[in-house]
């Protein structure tokens, strides 16, 4: 997760780039946070998917068996 200050400079920095633009350094400063908060929120999506368990109405598992596979595997390595 984001510090709540980077998250804050992000948004001061999306502002500021719409308004008045940003210098290079800010500019840098900003593709840089973005791309953390990518990685942090993607590494965060994939966990919570791997860890998902589908069923059908029924009650019956119905989860792809790829990802009960890479269910397996990551259990295995804990």
């Amino acid at each position: 997760m984001l510090s709540k200050e980077k998250l804050q400079r992000i948004s001061v920095l999306s502002k500021k780039s719409k308004s008045q633009g940003l210098t290079v350094e800010e500019a840098k400063e900003q593709t840089t946070l973005r791309k953390e908060y990518l990685d942090t929120f993607r590494t965060s999506m994939r966990e919570t998917i791997e860890n998902v368990r589908v069923f059908d109405p029924e009650g019956n598992e119905v989860t792809p068996e790829k990802l009960r596979q890479k269910q397996n595997k990551n259990n295995r390595l804990n």
